[in-house]
């Protein structure tokens, strides 16, 4: 972890880009990373938890598990998620999270890079079923910062939750603004 750690504070002191964030939580959670544009976003994740000393886990489609790229993935903390057959993801996460390791699991919910039909509800049924704080990661080209926003605490009313995330939402461009989705989730979705 120190080297990690040393390796994220010497990023964030020559990069353009700003670090504004609020602490992690101390107890597990699930980061939401959004608005998902960009493959800088898995950068920008990565040290935004080194700088915090914070231990993450995050989802990724299994094909970056493959070959000589899946000992690295895994090492940097990432699941592999099969979108053919993602059923067994949140049973896996929630077994993961229910063993008492403190871990802050990582989600895009739009699920791939910009241009999909809304946010995918897999975060929602997550933090609810494992009583997780959802903190609200962020990227934003338009003022050059990236950070960690509030942790809130999902109430079961999605219409409620999800007018609280799109207003944290609403200014944040994402790194290729041209891709970014508006976060909403129907409540079937969620349900």
């Amino acid at each position: 972890m120190p080297i990690s750690r040393a390796l994220a504070r010497a990023y964030w002191r020559l990069s353009r880009w700003e670090l504004r964030t609020e602490p992690f939580p101390a107890r597990s959670g699930l980061l939401v990373g959004a608005p998902h544009t960009s493959n800088w976003d898995f950068v920008f994740m990565l040290a935004i938890a080194g700088a915090a000393g914070a231990k993450i886990r995050w989802l990724g489609k299994h094909t970056l598990f493959r070959g000589w790229r899946g000992p690295l993935m895994r090492r940097l903390g990432g699941i592999p998620v099969d979108r053919r057959d993602p059923a067994g993801v949140v049973d896996d996460v929630l077994a993961m999270v229910r063993s008492g390791e403190v871990v802050h699991l990582v989600v895009t919910p739009e699920g791939t890079r910009g241009s999909s039909q809304g946010w995918r509800s897999g975060f929602y049924r997550i933090a609810r079923e494992a009583a997780l704080p959802v903190t609200l990661g962020y990227v934003d080209r338009t003022t050059m910062r990236v950070g960690l926003g509030p942790t809130i605490d999902l109430t079961g009313d999605v219409r409620a939750d999800m007018d609280t995330i799109r207003a944290f939402y609403a200014d944040k461009s994402g790194f290729r603004p041209a891709l970014r989705t508006e976060p909403r989730l129907t409540l079937e979705d969620a349900g």
